[in-house]
């Protein structure tokens, strides 16, 4: 028996009108209105159990919306077609902006539970989209006559890219090739799903339980603390330090217990890689085996060429080109770091060869050493809330914004703390989520995203909602949260991404604040970090958090002097990582050898210490095997030429300088994805990068 699409509709309309009647939706606070200040989610009102019945009601929905654009019988336009889609799901859009962002920052088994029964749905919603033939004829109509639809540059843009998304999901495909591409594109998003989640419950997993106060040695009061603390949370004696970020990296700069920094350095590094039930190897073939599939069925010939056809640096041939420039710059600069570093180390002491657990710690030292300066002198000046105001003040000098801090907006967490954001004519701009401090509920590291993206509809404009996301050192019993200079410094960095979506200007949320291409999006965030070494801003916030004496000009001297502290080291590292993921996403058929085979092969040119067995990169690489950064993380280092060349404008003209800040803001901040990458900048510095201005920032050249 044959069964049409409206009749299948209409058995999913009735399974899911009935379900929303079990759970009485129109009690569910993620559907409701949410009468909240800025329409933020009501989180003190969304329980577990609201998600899936939201999910199945606004998915409903959404499906009705877009049947009643492709049944429609008038003639394609921008309007009827191209917007329409660009609308299609608010809905939809608003629960999974709670839920997903929820799922990263304060997680569970249960959310993550519901992800598993969530995923699938949302993968076919997003296949019944870009699959569907009577949608993209519509489109493909508007894109083929948009000569005749007097549109104006934005519009242009936004139609380009519904065109190309559909093309690129698969929408020229065969009906045996599409049902294909379903397949693939299902199980890549289950085995992210997956692969994130063993992270997580690896990294919670460990914990180094310390009983004797001598295997303490080395380390400072505030790492003793922090560990103390910790074992009280777990109501344990003694100590525990554990693989969040904080706890591990303030054990492997300062502990002298070799043995234990071999243990913890090992624990972080082989998460994932032990052959139990958390293990992602087997994830990381499957998937670089599926994109692989995905990209060759849609014409391709490697997944990084699918990827980088929608990227500022185009092809693998000129990511390549690039990681290999860089690398001739700075490799010789990292074999001087290390020798030199082996050197100091056995005038330390050290007893053998330099391994990968001595290095934090034997830096640090060197470090203190040569510039008789060390995070633990630095820390007391940078007191969380005194660097949030220097931010904050920063962000005004600049762009004329301010911040003010609304305890009646709901938060997530109690740790979380909301910020109304305003234009200096007092416009309202943003919502502003903050939320600093390393739990069990959420994946290590630091980012920003939104709950809203900015975006105008019939008028009305609707401001983002931004949540940054940090694993700061936390206040203990009797100091407050005293960050290390490389906090200060990820805090700037995920501002910068904040400042991207809180000064968005466009007209539709798709083409919005970050919404760019991957190997552009670290511009901003990058471009703030140049600030941290600077005494003008320093001056503002960095008070000693007992005397309020202000940082003195020494160390400030110190810090510009160290930041280029084994460049060369730091560099490569950063080149080996964007050569791994490119590696993995250059394979021409699945790969037969061992992961770790593989990975050693692919980083093996910038190897600078003994590999450590047992320890594996790619297993535990969420960013480019969860994080969307797949065949894109050369891009940090691609955004480093542009941050460099874009601030030494600003040196230039001031690096305070109203008339250059404000052009940042109008060509770069504001615009969103709205032209290409390389436009916005031209029209902002006036030339293209040079990659001179990042090598001269590292002292790579003179």
């Amino acid at each position: 028996m044959k069964i049409s699409i409206t009749s299948i509709f209409l058995i999913i309309s009735i399974s899911i009108s009935s379900m929303a009647q079990k759970n009485d939706i129109s009690k569910n606070p993620l559907v409701q209105e949410w009468k909240t200040p800025h329409q933020t989610p009501p989180f003190n009102k969304i329980k577990n159990e609201h998600y899936i019945p939201a999910f199945d009601y606004s998915l409903a929905i959404a499906r009705q919306e877009l049947k009643d654009i492709y049944e429609v019988k008038t003639k394609p336009t921008f309007e009827n077609t191209i917007l329409a889609l660009e609308e299609n799901g608010e809905l939809l859009s608003r629960v999974s902006g709670v839920f997903y962002n929820l799922l990263e920052s304060e997680s569970s088994d249960e959310l993550q539970e519901i992800a598993f029964e969530i995923m699938p749905k949302m993968t076919e919603f997003s296949n019944d989209i870009s699959l569907n033939p009577h949608l993209f004829n519509r489109v493909r109509e508007v894109y083929n006559n948009r000569e005749k639809e007097n549109l104006n540059a934005e519009q242009i843009k936004l139609l380009e890219k519904t065109y190309k998304s559909f093309v690129r999901r698969g929408a020229n495909l065969s009906d045996v090739e599409k049902d294909k591409y379903r397949k693939i594109t299902t199980e890549l998003a289950e085995i992210g799903l997956r692969y994130n989640q063993n992270i997580l419950k690896e990294t919670n997993a460990y914990q180094l339980h310390i009983t004797d106060e001598k295997d303490l040695k080395g380390l400072p009061n505030s790492a003793r603390e922090m560990g103390k603390m910790a074992a009280a949370e777990k109501k344990a004696e003694g100590w525990i330090f554990d693989l969040s970020m904080p706890s591990y990296l303030a054990f492997m700069k300062y502990s002298e217990n070799r043995e234990l920094r071999k243990e913890i350095y090992t624990a972080y590094n082989s998460r994932c890689f032990k052959g139990n039930e958390n293990d992602n190897s087997k994830n990381v073939l499957r998937m670089t085996e599926l994109r692989l599939e995905l990209a060759q069925l849609l014409g391709y010939k490697t997944y990084g060429d699918y990827v980088l056809e929608e990227r500022m640096a185009e092809s693998p041939k000129n990511v390549n080109d690039f990681l290999d420039k860089l690398y001739n710059a700075s490799f010789e600069f990292a074999q001087k770091d290390a020798k030199e570093l082996s050197l100091f180390a056995k005038e330390n002491g050290l007893k053998g060869e330099l391994q990968r657990w001595d290095w934090t710690f034997y830096s640090e030292k060197m470090k203190n050493k040569k510039f008789s300066l060390d995070d633990e002198q630095l820390k007391p000046y940078f007191k969380l809330e005194n660097v949030t105001e220097g931010i904050f003040k920063l962000s005004e000098m600049l762009y004329g914004i301010t911040f003010k801090k609304n305890s009646n907006i709901p938060v997530y967490h109690p740790d979380v703390e909301a910020f109304e954001v305003f234009d200096k004519d007092g416009t309202f701009l943003a919502v502003l989520f903050m939320d600093f401090f390393p739990r069990e509920t959420k994946r290590n590291g630091a980012w920003m995203t939104s709950f809203r993206e900015q975006y105008i509809k019939n008028g009305k404009e609707y401001r983002p909602q931004i949540q940054i996301v940090c694993n700061f050192t936390k206040p203990t019993s009797d100091k407050p949260s005293l960050l290390t200079f490389d906090e200060v410094t990820t805090y700037l960095h995920e501002f910068g991404h904040g400042l991207h979506g809180i000064l968005a200007n466009s007209t539709y949320a798709s083409l919005s604040g970050t919404s760019v291409f991957r190997d552009f999006v670290e511009l901003p965030s990058q471009f703030m970090e140049n600030y941290a070494t600077d005494k003008q801003f320093l001056d503002i916030f960095a008070h000693h958090y007992i005397t309020g004496d202000t940082l003195p000009v020494e160390m400030i001297h110190k810090i510009k002097d160290y930041n280029n502290f084994q460049a060369g080291y730091a560099t490569t590292r950063q080149l080996m990582f964007g050569m791994l993921d490119m590696q993995w996403h250059s394979i021409t058929e699945p790969v037969k050898i061992s992961i770790d085979e593989f990975e050693q092969r692919a980083i093996s040119k910038t190897e600078l210490l003994p590999a450590i067995k047992g320890t594996n990169t790619s297993v535990q690489f969420a960013h480019i095997f969860a994080g969307g950064y797949a065949a894109g993380y050369y891009g940090y280092k691609w955004a480093e030429v542009l941050d460099a060349d874009a601030f030494a404008f600003f040196q230039k003209n001031g690096i305070f300088d109203p008339k250059t800040a404000q052009s940042f803001r109008d060509n770069i901040l504001s615009k969103g994805g709205t032209e290409h990458p390389m436009v916005l900048y031209k029209n902002f510095r006036g030339q293209e990068p040079d990659l001179n201005a990042l090598l001269i920032r590292s002292g790579l050249i003179k």
